[in-house]
């Protein structure tokens, strides 16, 4: 049987980060960077859960750089993780170089356009020019518009994920491009198409490596997310969920809550040299349709709670 590494019931910030305790400094930044790229909101533009994930996957980060936040927080003492604001996220490039001390080259004379549903910052205009009463008014300069973004799904076995691969892809608009995929590439990953829209835009390609279960890879590792019943939720549960290697017992730990991620130690995508984990992530779902006698125990312990 193969169960949790541990009953936690705080963020496990080396499952944030698909990485087993211990791992070296080297490791710990290709992971970070790895997990980074794939939940920046700018990369996912219309995902709404990029930004926990991109939130949760900093906080992780900043606990396990620090080795005095590390050890605190392995000693439960310390349980935050960082209190940096991450509204208005910067471009994935920029924010590399804030963490590693690395300068990018921006080219301003053709920004990026921002993806749809974030706001560009406000800057302040200069005041307009003084006129006198018989200057004509010239029409204000319409603002250009920004570039939609496009985007085309393409999917990818786990062979051709991993040791990365070729292929010709077919856009909408019936272009062709020859894209190479990098090695240990993962599922929602966004690759940038630089200049290939038919006015000169960009476009996105999505990456979809996942199995028919529902098992998505992630370099070394594989994610599954995992319904689960409100009453298991609370009172734990021993269940069965799929894997790379065939089925495989899971112990849900009682008090659980959605998001809460669990592992499943070598159970991750394997070669000859080592195996990745599977990192469950709990949802605690109710079904749409409920007995009126399931109901009516829901309402009292909505009572039960309201009396404490």
């Amino acid at each position: 049987m193969v169960g949790p590494e541990q009953p936690e019931s705080e963020l496990d910030v080396w499952a944030v980060l698909g990485l087993q305790p211990g791992a070296s400094a080297a490791e710990l930044k290709r992971a970070f960077r790895q997990q980074a790229r794939r939940w920046h909101p700018d990369l996912n533009p219309g995902d709404p859960t990029a930004e926990e994930r991109f939130k949760s996957v900093n906080a992780a980060y900043a606990v396990l750089s620090a080795p005095s936040r590390q050890q605190a927080w392995q000693q439960g003492r310390d349980r935050s993780t960082s209190g940096e604001d991450l509204s208005g996220f910067p471009s994935f490039e920029d924010y590399l170089a804030h963490l590693f001390g690395r300068r990018q080259p921006v080219d301003r004379s053709s920004p990026s356009p921002p993806p749809p549903g974030r706001a560009e910052p406000a800057q302040a205009a200069p005041p307009p020019p003084s006129r006198s009463p018989e200057s004509s008014a010239e029409p204000p300069s319409t603002p250009p518009k920004p570039r939609p973004w496009r985007e085309t799904a393409l999917a990818l076995t786990l062979q051709q994920a991993w040791t990365g691969s070729r292929h010709l892809v077919a856009l909408p608009d019936g272009t062709h491009v020859e894209v190479h995929t990098p090695p240990g590439a993962g599922d929602g990953w966004r690759l940038r198409l630089a200049g290939v829209a038919p006015d000169g835009g960009d476009h996105l390609l999505r990456l979809h490596v996942r199995t028919r279960e529902g098992l998505r890879l992630d370099g070394w590792h594989v994610r599954y997310r995992l319904d689960v019943s409100p009453a298991d939720a609370a009172l734990g549960a021993q269940v069965t969920v799929p894997s790379l290697h065939g089925p495989v017992e899971l112990a849900i730990p009682p008090r659980c809550s959605s998001g809460q991620l669990l592992r499943l130690r070598r159970c991750g995508f394997c070669t000859d040299e080592d195996c990745g984990d599977q990192i469950v992530e709990l949802r605690i779902v109710i079904p749409s349709a409920l007995p009126e006698v399931v109901v009516e125990l829901y309402r009292q312990l909505q009572d039960l709670e309201s009396s404490f």
